[in-house]
């Protein structure tokens, strides 16, 4: 019998539980043998990192707490949690500079992004 792919594990750190699950829920529908674990703030998620670590984490801005840029900083301070892609998710307009050092290949606006974007990004990352 053949084994089954291993799944491919997706953090979603967000504290809109509506919008946390429309991401996982779209990601889920459109791609088979994704986890999505949800997240409402960063400490949740960094003490989450453990064994196989995530393919890709979608990242809220603004977290009760830690807030997102600090846990992109905690990321990029460990090599293995350094190579995880990250997408920002937040309604702030954030100016133009450049956070590929923190492992972030891209900003969606929560306002105008679309199912369509958050599959392409997972199935990119993940397959």
């Amino acid at each position: 019998m053949p084994s089954r792919p291993a799944q491919s594990k997706i953090f979603i750190i967000d504290d809109d539980d509506l919008f946390a699950d429309c991401i996982a829920k779209n990601i889920e529908r459109q791609l088979k043998n994704i986890d999505c674990q949800k997240f409402k703030n960063a400490i949740d998620a960094i003490n989450s990192l453990t064994g196989p670590l995530p393919a890709l984490i979608f990242l809220d801005v603004l977290l009760p707490g830690v807030d997102g840029f600090t846990f992109l900083n905690e990321l990029v301070s460990y090599t293995d949690t350094a190579k995880i892609p990250i997408i920002l998710v937040t309604s702030l307009d954030l100016p133009k500079f450049d956070l590929k050092n923190y492992g972030v290949v891209a900003i969606l606006n929560k306002e105008t992004m679309t199912p369509e974007s958050i599959v392409s990004y997972a199935k990119r990352y993940t397959h």
